[in-house]
Parts: structure tokens; C-alpha cells; sequence
């Protein structure tokens, strides 16, 4: 299996304009419309030319725009892909040798091809959602523990 291709720009000042006019109007159709599971999307201006796109992938879209709109680079890479260390490591925003360290900790599934290792993207991802899920529970003990003490 090939690795996908992780390059992104960030976006310019136009594109970051066009990003938040876009998601806002794409979260307000999705918040109006949730009981739709298909999104009709008139294409070019010509009512006779829409398409049909599944929900999930309209909320993944107001997504990407959300990031945009933030001036942020966004990439997109499908769960199966395998990504060489260094992509890896750029995803998670670490050092390559941090991230090996992770994987020979087990923290991260990964196979070896040869001698190289291979991480798959939603072990990368299952792996950054604990590590978040786990740094904002420590936050939040010290935001509890800074409130007992009334230092907050």
C-alpha cells in the first residue's frame, strides 16, 4: 500500500474569507436540516445541476472549512492509508524520534515494511483522540485543584 500524499497550503487571506462565509452558511443548512441524510447541492447556479452528497461528508466539509477559516492548512487522508514515520510525526505535531519512541511503547499500531516502519492513519488518529481526551482531564484537575485552593 502506497502512502498518500500529505502536502497542504495554507490558505490566503481570500481563501480564509471564502472558508468562513462558506462554513457558517454549510452549519446553518446542517443545523436546519438535520434530519436529511443527503445534502442537495445546486452546482454552478443551475437548479437543474445538483448534486446528492451524504451528510457525513457535508459535516466533514464545515470541518475542513472551520480550519481554514482559521487560517490553518488542512490535509485530508483516508483511515486506511499508511503514512511513513515522518507523516506520522508531522500529524501529531512531534519529532520522528518521539514518535518511534511511541510506537516501540506500543502507544501506536504499526507494521514494518522491510525495515521500515508504517503507521496507519486511524491508529494514528485513535491514538491522538486519548492523548487529548487524557490531557484535558488533567487540565481539568488542575483547573479543580487551583479552585479548592482559591488561587482561581
Amino acid at each position: 500500500m502506497s502512502t498518500p500524499e500529505l502536502g497542504s497550503a495554507r490558505p490566503d487571506a481570500a481563501q480564509v474569507h471564502a472558508a468562513d462565509v462558506a462554513m457558517r452558511r454549510v452549519k446553518r443548512y446542517l443545523a436546519n436540516h438535520a434530519e436529511e441524510r443527503d445534502i442537495r447541492v445546486v452546482v454552478g447556479g443551475d437548479p437543474d445541476d445538483t448534486l446528492a452528497v451524504p451528510r457525513s461528508a457535508m459535516e466533514l466539509l464545515a470541518r475542513v472549512l472551520a480550519h481554514m477559516a482559521a487560517g490553518q492548512a488542512v490535509s485530508v487522508v483516508p483511515a486506511h492509508a499508511e503514512l511513513t514515520t515522518q507523516q506520522a510525526a508531522s500529524l501529531l505535531n512531534v519529532s520522528r524520534p518521539y514518535l518511534i519512541g511511541l510506537l516501540d511503547a506500543g502507544e501506536i499500531e504499526y507494521r514494518k515494511v522491510g525495515k521500515h516502519r508504517r503507521v496507519r492513519a486511524d491508529s494514528l488518529m485513535d491514538y491522538k483522540r486519548k492523548d487529548d481526551h487524557d490531557r484535558r482531564e488533567v487540565a481539568d484537575e488542575l483547573t479543580e485543584l487551583n479552585r479548592e485552593m482559591g488561587l482561581y
